[in-house]
């Protein structure tokens, strides 16, 4: 019988009692954030967060920017708004919009800095 042994998998099963306690009681904490990394994984809104990470924009400065629809630009910015990533203000006609928390941007740059640099081997395509 194949046992399917690689070189990803430890060729026998025991664990680390102490480290898997440890840090068992804590991983809760990850739950909930695969919605943020699924709302980064969409190339349309990842450049719409960037652009928003730059300045407060319109719905129209946004959609120049990354060269699209309003349409699709004001649909993704519902979702970012709805997911708690972005905020809005309306002055007259327009409706502005900008990051809901600053820590957002501190993930965008970290993720750019980590592209550049090549870091572990990879990059992440642009």
């Amino acid at each position: 019988m194949v046992t399917g042994h690689n070189e990803y998998t430890c060729e026998c099963f025991c664990f680390d009692v102490e480290k898997v306690n440890r840090i068992k009681k804590n991983v809760t904490a990850a739950e909930g954030m695969a919605k943020f990394f699924k709302a980064l994984g969409d190339e349309t809104r990842i450049k719409i967060i960037y652009s928003l990470s730059q300045e407060e924009l319109c719905v129209c400065d946004v959609a120049q920017i990354i060269g699209t629809s309003v349409a699709a630009v004001s649909h993704h910015l519902r979702l970012l708004k709805n997911m708690g990533l972005a905020k809005s203000r309306k002055q007259g006609k327009m409706v502005f919009y900008s990051l809901a928390d600053p820590c957002i941007k501190v993930i965008i740059n970290t993720a750019l800095e980590h592209q550049d640099s090549g870091h572990a081997g990879y990059t992440l395509s642009r």
